[in-house]
Parts: structure tokens; C-alpha cells; sequence
């Protein structure tokens, strides 16, 4: 089995990447990817446990993205972590969640509660810091109960803390994957739509700008809407991934992939390879 879709400490998640190769080992996993948000600073940790735990470890990415009147997230695999377009590229993003979590704080203090940037930082300590940052500190201050309470009373789209941030047009975010050797695929769908119509015309509209896999094997996606998606993947021409996001303590009752019943493949792997190696050649 693999886990293509797992958060470290360098964004939102609770273990560092060299703790997550070495669970991924004891599980039995043959392979994962560290999918942190706007970041792979914590790819080269990961790929120096792989070679220790012998464990494959992928290049991987998360980015928010939107495209006409939808925002959604977007995995990039097999790119080269180190180049310089892809880190300027990055940084953008980093600046611009920075910039959102100051207003968010802000936002807060004039709403009575007792926050600061500064416990913020002691919250994050290391890595991308974001909104489940400012909803653990809520959860530590006893503002909330728990994470998605926080989200839900004040950091969701609506509610008084929200604040927008600049993120990439899809079809900016998928040629930035590409340019840096890699491969764009559509992360988890089902937090876009269960409408097959609505995904299927999506999934056109995104295949023409370029993009190459969707994320089939997700937590909340079995049985018929599983079916539904790899129907969609073959319609486009997309290659399947999966993962289980797995982002640590942050979330109870969640585990990597080889855990409660989330099962991924190792075959979804090698077409992936398979796939990858072909387009390398076509450049």
C-alpha cells in the first residue's frame, strides 16, 4: 500500500516528516508523499528517512487554487523539489498567507478575544502557518471546544475572522507543476461536488489546461461515488491517485492510509511511474 497525501509540521500537520516516513514503515507502506501546503521544505527530511527507513518517498504539494467560480486544491507529484521557479513561486503564497493570518488576528482582537501573533507563532513553532494554527490557539485559549468549531463560529468563508488570500489561477498552478517536472492532479472531489455532471465538466475544463491524475482513493470517497470517479478518470484520460491527509493529532480519529479500512494500492503508484516516465519522454 501507499499514502500520497500526508501534512508534516512544515504546514498544518503534527508530526515532522522523518515521524511520518517512519510510521509509514512500521504500517508497511511501501511508499508516501508530504503534500504540505505551499511548501517542500520539508521534502528533503522526508527523503533522507526514505533512503534511512527504505521507504519511496514522492515529491509532493498542495495548492489552493481557483478556477471560474470554484476554489479547490490541486497535489503536485515528481516535480524537482529544488528548483528555483517553483520555490519563487511558493514563496508568493507563503507571503500571502502571512499577510491573511495578521488580518485574521486582527480581526479577532476587535471581536474582544485574547489573541496575539505571537502565541500564533508559539502555536506553529516551524513550517507554513495558517488557519488550523489560529484554530488550535482558540482551542488552547478555550474559545472553542475544538477545531471545527473554531472554523465553523469564526475562520470559515462568512464568518467574522475570514480573510482572503491571493492564490493561483488553476492554469498558473498546473504549468508551475509541470515547469518544475512534475505532475498536477485533482485532490479530494468530493469536497467539490458529488455531481457527476458537475465533476466530469470540471474535470474537462481542467484536463485542456493540463492536468494529469485525480485523487480517487480518499477517506469520505468509497463505494458508488468511488465507482462514479474512476469512471470520470478514464472518460478524461486522468491517471488515479490516493492518500489520506492525514495531518496528525490536529484531526481525531484519522490515520494513514493501511488504517481503519483506508486502503491504498501500490499498483496506482506504478501507472503513475508509468505515466510520469512517458510524458518526461514526450518533453
Amino acid at each position: 500500500m501507499i499514502d500520497l497525501h500526508l501534512h508534516s509540521t512544515f504546514s498544518d500537520g503534527t508530526f515532522a516528516p522523518e515521524a511520518l516516513v517512519r510510521m509509514a514503515k512500521e504500517i508497511g507502506l511501501e511508499a508516501i508523499s508530504i503534500t504540505d501546503h505551499d511548501t517542500v521544505d520539508g521534502t528533503g527530511e522526508a527523503v533522507t528517512a526514505g533512503k534511512k527507513y527504505g521507504v519511496r518517498v514522492v515529491s509532493g504539494v498542495e495548492l489552493s487554487v481557483f478556477l471560474d467560480d470554484f476554489n479547490f486544491h490541486l497535489l503536485g507529484y515528481y516535480f524537482d523539489w529544488k528548483d528555483e521557479g517553483l520555490e519563487a513561486k511558493l514563496d508568493v503564497l507563503q507571503g500571502s498567507r502571512n499577510r491573511r493570518n495578521s488580518v485574521i488576528i486582527s480581526q479577532l482582537q476587535n471581536l474582544g478575544l485574547d489573541i496575539s501573533e505571537a502565541e500564533l507563532r508559539e502555536v506553529s513553532s516551524s513550517g507554513q502557518t495558517g488557519r488550523p494554527h489560529i484554530a488550535r490557539l482558540l482551542v488552547e485559549k478555550k474559545v472553542v471546544r475544538d477545531i471545527d468549531q473554531a472554523f465553523a463560529l469564526y475562520l470559515r468563508k462568512g464568518r467574522p475572522g475570514y480573510a482572503r488570500r491571493f492564490i493561483y489561477h488553476a492554469a498558473e498552478a498546473i504549468s508551475l507543476i509541470h515547469d518544475s517536472g512534475g505532475c498536477a492532479v485533482l485532490a479530494h472531489p468530493a469536497q467539490i461536488s458529488r455531481s457527476s455532471q458537475l465533476l466530469s465538466d470540471l474535470l474537462g475544463h481542467l484536463k485542456s489546461l493540463g492536468l494529469d491524475g485525480i485523487e480517487t482513493y480518499y477517506p469520505n470517497q468509497k463505494g458508488s461515488f468511488r465507482k462514479t470517479l474512476h469512471r470520470l478518470a478514464a472518460h478524461h484520460g486522468l491517471f488515479e491517485t490516493g492518500g489520506s491527509d492525514y495531518h496528525g493529532d490536529i484531526r481525531p480519529n484519522t490515520a494513514m492510509a493501511g488504517r481503519q479500512g483506508n486502503s491504498v494500492p501500490l499498483e496506482l503508484l506504478e501507472l503513475m511511474d508509468r505515466y510520469h516516465h512517458l510524458q518526461q519522454k514526450v518533453i
